[in-house]
């Protein structure tokens, strides 16, 4: 079933939960904490969406974002959807 369009609200911030394919771990060193960071800073750049607070976790990664146009949160979370990250295929954002 396809999801559910993302709703929409300018300047309204956002819960993003992003879980690894199949729930396996997202993280498993230091290294990919810190290569996970530097890739969310240069796709919240990019696609234009304001990062206010983020938690990673093993499984899992919560952000606190607030989008500036309607295709901010999908353009920035494509690249782990479409398995450019094996371990955050298929991920939900």
């Amino acid at each position: 079933m396809a999801r559910l369009p993302r709703p929409y609200l300018p300047g309204r911030a956002q819960h993003i939960i992003q879980r690894g394919n199949n729930r396996v771990a997202c993280f498993d060193a230091h290294e990919d904490y810190t290569c996970y960071l530097h890739h969310l800073k240069e796709a919240a750049e990019k696609y234009q969406v304001a990062i206010h607070a983020f938690v990673f976790m093993t499984k899992r990664v919560h952000l606190l974002a607030t989008p500036q146009n309607e295709q901010s949160i999908e353009r920035r979370s494509q690249p782990a959807s479409r398995g450019d990250d094996k371990r955050l295929e298929g991920s939900t954002l």
